[in-house]
């Protein structure tokens, strides 16, 4: 059955700037990504000892996440296998990759290694959130709005899930951005319609 879903809440954070639903709420632009994150991280007065374990793509998307939940999402609301999460980029996990390759002239790095995968940084978030629905990460050369509409719909219109966090995450170098929506089925004063147009629009905003 067709229906309309809304974005609830969504967050971007790129070049220096984080913000929660069109406003700016942070803004660092003297440091490199890892310094960055991690002047997010005690800006907000986060608390989660693994976040220093976790490689840069992790760390962005968990950080995204966790901004784009408080005082937005009440989790406690649904089950942990109704709510998913479907993420994609370009570069997969190639920050990663180049990293590990280059250990791998000395003694290969079994840390790095078990990030050469992008969706590493669903596990992160799942396992912090205790979330169980379905979860899914794309590489695409772009973000692509239409599709992943399209995918997110379907899963809350067929009730596979009730709410689904999605969105854009890519690190490469020194290059980041992360764009997340929360999608959800209520509509409240603030939401808006889940569609490929506000995607976009959200999108490309932080670029202008």
């Amino acid at each position: 059955m067709l229906t309309e879903n809304y974005i609830t809440a969504f967050c971007t954070i790129s070049k220096g700037v984080v913000s929660k639903n069109g406003t700016k709420i942070f803004k660092n632009t003297n440091d490199g990504p890892a310094s960055f994150f991690t002047s997010i991280y005690q800006h907000f007065q986060l608390k989660y000892p693994k976040y220093y374990k976790m490689d840069n793509l992790s760390k962005l998307g968990w950080l995204a996440t966790e901004i784009l939940q408080y005082e937005s999402f009440e989790k406690n609301n649904y089950q942990p296998e109704d709510i998913g999460i479907v993420l994609a980029n370009a570069n997969s996990s190639l920050d990663d990759d180049i990293k590990y390759f280059e250990t791998t002239k000395a003694i290969a790095s079994p840390s790095l290694f078990v990030y050469t995968l992008p969706n590493i940084v669903i596990g992160e978030i799942c396992i912090r959130n205790n979330f169980k629905g379905e979860q899914a990460f794309f590489i695409q050369d772009k973000f692509d709005a239409d599709f992943m509409c399209q995918q997110v719909n379907y899963l809350l219109n067929e009730n596979i899930l009730q709410a689904c966090i999605c969105g854009w995450v890519e690190v490469l170098e020194q290059d980041y951005k992360a764009v997340l929506f929360l999608a959800e089925k209520i509509k409240t004063k603030k939401s808006v319609l889940f569609s490929a147009e506000n995607m976009d629009k959200f999108f490309n905003d932080i670029d202008n």
